[in-house]
């Protein structure tokens, strides 16, 4: 019994830790390039350069805590064979492939950043967000059918991605 606990407790700490890394990954690019956006005019209701990372930290431990609940369910219902998405009757494979939406959510997040600042290509880096923003809302879905508590830890992460999106095309705008 114990052992399963700290299995569980590793399985959180692996998720949350493999979340924060990719957000320090991707944040190394936003840092060499802080000058130059503050510079930049801004959008009315743009927050404090030091609101992002405090934002973007608790958004990814709150993806690595979902993403950690979800690989749970994964184990616990596991049916065998190939695993398919979408496949109703294995609670297995819909975490299975609900885990796969959340990687190629948390690949877009990490490419938003180094087109916005290092690249200042600021509207592909909008359409980049728009893309990230309807997968997660797929993984969202995907996870609440999972784990309501999953899902719903996601919201945050939705709404303050549509807020981006606000700040992103403000800045495009605003700066050409």
């Amino acid at each position: 019994m114990k052992s399963k606990k700290i299995s569980k407790t590793w399985v959180y700490i692996v998720s949350i830790a493999a979340a924060l890394a990719a957000g320090g990954i991707s944040s190394v690019f936003a840092m060499s390039a802080m000058k130059e956006y503050g510079a930049l005019r801004q959008p009315p209701l743009a927050p404090p350069p030091w609101l992002f990372p405090v934002v973007w930290t608790i958004l990814f431990v709150l993806m690595g805590i979902s993403a950690a609940r979800i690989y749970i369910i994964s184990k616990q219902d596991r049916s065998g064979g190939t695993v398919r998405c979408g496949d109703n009757s294995d609670i297995g494979g819909q975490a299975a492939c609900a885990l796969r939406v959340y990687l190629v959510q948390l690949i877009l997040n990490m490419l938003w950043t180094p087109l916005f600042f290092t690249l200042n290509l600021r509207l592909a880096a909008f359409v980049l967000l728009v893309m990230l923003l309807i997968t997660v809302i797929v993984m969202a879905c995907r996870f609440f059918k999972l784990d309501k508590v999953s899902g719903i830890l996601m919201l945050p992460y939705i709404a303050w991605l549509l807020f981006a999106g606000y700040l992103n095309l403000g800045t495009y705008i605003l700066n050409g």
